[in-house]
């Protein structure tokens, strides 16, 4: 399939508000994804990230974060095996942490109080930077955390115009922003 035709897909997935994975359902109708992804771990594939996955500015925001004193987290809706992944590709986090292995996905509030729990830091003193405002944006914030919207990628440039991106505490279009913006905020 033409990755144009996969993007359009998932286009319709983020604007009907569904789950991710639905894009499948799109794409392939009837695929048993689980299966498919023990055929491909069979035959070879690993979960890996390579500099190039990562937008320019990310490593180097985490590097100065980590410069100013900041404590940083990476957790997200992922597969087990990208916590490694991470790791490999010299992402320097003092955690980092899948939905699958803590079993709970954003948006559920459970997911928010195991980012606390594994800050060691109350939610009033976490800032939670997400590209989507109904998985990351709405739900940190009310799980007391400073709400922090990254307007890129498909979510972030199509939840720009909602209403609700109003709501985060912090709204940026790049990540080497971050720094500066939460140091004026503390």
């Amino acid at each position: 399939m033409p990755q144009f035709t996969f993007f359009a897909a998932m286009g319709v997935v983020i604007e009907r508000r569904w789950h991710h994975r639905r894009v499948f359902e799109l794409v392939r109708p009837g695929l048993d994804l689980e299966a498919e992804q023990r055929r491909r771990t069979a035959a070879g594939w690993r979960y890996r990230f390579e500099r190039g996955d990562f937008y320019p500015d990310a490593l180097p925001c985490l590097a100065a974060l980590r410069a100013a004193g900041f404590r940083l987290g990476v957790a997200g809706n992922q597969p087990e095996t990208a916590e490694a992944a991470l790791a490999e590709a010299g992402v320097a986090a003092d955690f980092v942490a899948s939905s699958a292995r803590w079993g709970v996905e954003k948006p559920d509030p459970a997911f928010f109080a195991r980012v606390a729990e594994a800050a060691g830091l109350p939610p009033a003193e976490i800032a939670y930077v997400g590209d989507r405002l109904d998985n990351d944006v709405l739900p940190a914030r009310r799980a007391g955390m400073q709400a922090v919207f990254l307007r890129r990628g498909p979510w972030g440039l199509a939840h720009a115009a909602w209403p609700q991106a109003a709501e985060a505490d912090l709204r940026l279009n790049s990540l080497a922003d971050l720094p500066r913006a939460l140091a004026a905020a503390s």
